[in-house]
């Protein structure tokens, strides 16, 4: 049994309601839960929450909240992982025993089947435990600029200041969409940022954080050009 479970808090502080706030005509969670269930590869998909209204909309989305979240999981200093687990160990206990869990973020509009799909396939492929999904920086890291405490600027790593860009190595970070795992890596929270991992790599196109409103409206625009360039259908 493969399940997706949807981490979606009530407590959203810079953009209040973010889950459930409307992205382009449709709840934000919606464009996750459309995408996992139009992938057709999980037998329940549980959307982990402390909120009845986020749960009420789930719902209609077509996930399932067969449970609500303990206050103790849902402040802002709890990790995704104790969340997950939580819903795992629920999930073990009430539905039975499970192969792989998909954790798919509340909001990642920009998800698609074909990706939750391809993720699978990478992961059963190799011997990892964990495939999440990355994009590469648009600037070489190593000339980033900081700020001193005098007002001046100086480069985390100097000794590039002379290195061309094509021959520094790329960086990588989080997109922030999803993660294939296994029963174990959950139950034994195995940190994605290790050699248990496997990079399910997404065009920066693709791949927008939102923590602000400004990240909401930049999103919104990337997302309707995106559409209109790459049909996508789910």
């Amino acid at each position: 049994m493969n399940i997706a479970i949807i981490p979606a808090r009530g407590g959203s502080k810079r953009i209040p309601r973010k889950n459930i706030k409307e992205f382009v005509g449709k709840p934000m969670i919606a464009w996750s839960i459309e995408a996992a269930k139009a992938s057709r590869l999980f037998e329940h998909i549980i959307v982990s929450t402390d909120d009845k209204e986020i749960a009420e909309i789930a719902q209609q989305c077509g996930a399932e909240v067969p449970f609500m979240r303990p206050m103790k999981l849902s402040d802002d200093y709890v990790g995704t992982g104790a969340v997950i687990k939580h819903a795992v160990e629920w999930v073990i206990n009430n539905f039975g025993e499970l192969d792989l869990i998909c954790t798919i973020y509340a909001t990642a509009p920009f998800i698609t089947p074909a990706d939750i799909i391809n993720g699978l396939a990478l992961l059963m492929k190799s011997s990892a435990e964990i495939a999440f999904t990355v994009t590469s920086f648009s600037f070489p890291i190593q000339r980033a600029i900081r700020i001193t405490n005098e007002g001046r600027v100086a480069m985390f790593q100097p000794e590039h200041f002379l290195t061309r860009s094509q021959d520094l190595e790329h960086a990588y970070h989080d997109a922030g969409q999803f993660y294939w795992a296994t029963k174990n890596a959950v139950l034994n929270e195995i940190s994605a940022f290790s050699d248990a991992a496997i990079p399910i790599i997404l065009p920066r196109c693709q791949v927008q954080d939102i923590d602000t409103l400004e990240d909401w409206q930049r999103a919104e625009l990337m997302f309707k050009v995106w559409h209109e360039n790459i049909p996508v259908s789910i």
